[in-house]
């Protein structure tokens, strides 16, 4: 069993429940200039991109914004991605194959 403290979507931009499937979908790091934020380490759930799990959120030079880490497992505050801390959005990213089962609820 490996447990981690993870963020999910905030009451405006929830997080999608139910049963999904890990896509193929995956990368080592995005940035969305829309929101502002990027991330590293990314597997896709749903909608082929538009649902991940990701680290903590990145600037646009791919730094990590250290205030995003605290709220990690406290409070749900992500635009409706799951968020994790650094070393396990990397863990996950290299651990978790492709079509695992991930239920969300």
């Amino acid at each position: 069993m490996y447990t981690m403290h993870a963020s999910t979507g905030s009451p405006e931009s929830p997080t999608p429940t139910g049963t999904f499937y890990i896509e193929a979908e995956h990368g080592d790091s995005f940035f969305n200039a829309n929101s502002g934020e990027g991330a590293k380490y990314w597997r896709s759930f749903l909608d082929h991109g538009i649902y991940l799990f990701h680290s903590v959120p990145t600037d646009e030079a791919g730094n990590f914004i250290p205030e995003e880490v605290e709220p990690l497992g406290k409070k749900a505050n992500s635009h409706g991605c799951i968020r994790l801390s650094v070393a396990d959005a990397q863990w996950f990213y290299t651990a978790i194959p492709y079509n695992t089962k991930v239920v969300i609820h």
